[in-house]
């Protein structure tokens, strides 16, 4: 796929770009700064995009506001979001601006980690919605209410879901059926207050029940 990276430290930029070629990809354009950012997407029209939270001109939030008014002019454009530090508020705002599937919120230390990166970015560039795991983590550390509800094992089916897992992957993690897999996740989607109804994007809809509630 072509990818357009978006991140001011060169020396991360660079690394995103090598690792993303040596799995095959094509890097459209690396660039330091938000209005980079939608220009090289407006000149390359990419597969995805990456982009850090935190950029230039007032290194606050730039990058995620320039990726929330990607998706609104595109809401088929799937993008990634990266973070130095655990800010639910971002993942949150970012999920919320961003109903539909194909969009991810990692920590920066993830791109260490190569395979999974790239693993995640490929499930957001098929449409997944990707959370951290340790995002999850903490989060579900800070408060239990409404998660208390949940048994054990469907806490374990939350957070995959919220990493983008399919119900395959799900089953092959856990070592079950995909039977039961869908069988947690209806109660977890029960429990949270989101019955069948038709909505394609319940999943999106169960991580942010909690990702409000931290």
């Amino acid at each position: 796929m072509r990818v357009v990276i978006a991140e001011d430290g060169v020396i991360v930029r660079e690394g995103i770009a090598a690792m993303l070629r040596h799995f095959g990809h094509q890097v459209a354009a690396a660039v330091g700064d938000a209005p980079g950012l939608h220009a090289a997407v407006a000149r390359h029209r990419p597969d995805a995009v990456v982009t850090d939270v935190r950029m230039p001109p007032g290194y606050a939030d730039e990058g995620l506001r320039a990726a929330i008014e990607l998706r609104a002019a595109d809401p088929r454009l799937p993008v990634l979001v990266l973070s130095q530090y655990v800010q639910h508020t971002y993942a949150v705002e970012l999920l919320e601006a961003t109903p539909t599937a194909g969009v991810g919120y990692l920590l920066k230390d993830r791109v260490g980690e190569v395979t999974d990166f790239v693993d995640a970015l490929e499930r957001v560039a098929a449409g997944h919605t990707v959370v951290d795991p340790e995002v999850i983590r903490q989060l579900l550390s800070l408060r239990r209410d409404p998660l208390r509800r949940l048994t054990p094992r469907e806490h374990e089916v939350l957070a995959l879901m919220a990493e983008g897992r399919s119900n395959t992957a799900i089953a092959r993690t856990l070592v079950v059926t995909e039977a039961a897999v869908a069988k947690h996740i209806g109660n977890v989607l029960a429990k949270l207050d989101l019955p069948p109804d038709g909505d394609d994007h319940r999943r999106v809809r169960a991580v942010l029940a909690y990702l409000r509630e931290a």
